[in-house]
């Protein structure tokens, strides 16, 4: 080709994805609505909804959305038995109607970019509920579900990626598991373990670099090849 392929990294502030597409030749912005950690000026602040969809990319990677309605471990939060019928409790400061509104923003924005004009996209989400599920577009796959120590990173976190027009994530250096119990099975679930805080949720929602170098390294691969 006569320009490098573009890649939009959305949903991150941390760069981690950014800067590990751009090693691999992709000419990488990323977007949120916060400022990025690092300072670059590859970083936009925006609302991905507004309209850089469609700013001719290559390649969309959606790092963090908000996924916290959509994930079956926030069913509980949404709906008692059956479907919308009410909760038998709620988190603490949140109504039924806060709760609603978050959920209709993760569905809006993970179909906004799932519907994008780009040819290929990668969704960071974890296992949906039956109620996002619902709302889903029909061609949405299973998630290729991974785990950080196939990358080298000592860490339990399994990670759901949603994929169009890429191939699942190969293994690269597949770590051995600790003994369960063992203070360095601990280690690994530090992720799990955080304690309540105003930063948990960006930190537990960080990208590992040794996953994001495995996704730049074989996405750009096959969309160079398929570019060539």
């Amino acid at each position: 080709m006569s320009r490098p392929l573009r890649a939009l990294v959305a949903c991150e502030t941390s760069g981690i994805a950014r800067r590990a597409f751009e090693a691999h030749g992709f000419d990488t912005t990323s977007c949120d609505l916060a400022p990025a950690e690092d300072g670059s000026n590859h970083h936009i602040v925006c609302d991905v909804r507004d309209g850089i969809l469609h700013e001719g990319w290559d390649l969309l990677a959606v790092m963090h959305p908000p996924c916290t309605r959509l994930c079956r471990s926030g069913r509980q939060w949404m709906s008692g038995p059956g479907k919308w019928t009410p909760p038998k409790r709620l988190p603490k400061g949140k109504t039924v109607e806060i709760l609603r509104a978050e959920f209709e923003l993760g569905v809006d924005i993970f179909t906004t970019c799932w519907n994008a004009p780009i040819e290929r996209v990668a969704i960071e989400n974890p296992v949906m509920n039956d109620l996002a599920k619902d709302r889903m577009p029909a061609d949405l796959p299973k998630p290729q579900l991974v785990q950080p120590f196939w990358f080298g990173e000592p860490a339990y976190k399994e990670t759901g990626w949603y994929l169009r027009g890429l191939p699942e994530l190969v293994e690269t250096n597949r770590l051995e598991e600790p003994a369960r119990g063992s203070d360095e099975w601990k280690r690994w679930n530090r992720v799990h373990r955080m304690p309540p805080g105003p930063e948990r949720a960006r930190l537990r929602s960080r990208s590992f670099p040794g996953m994001m170098e495995a996704a730049a390294a074989q996405w750009a691969n096959h969309a160079m090849r398929a570019a060539a």
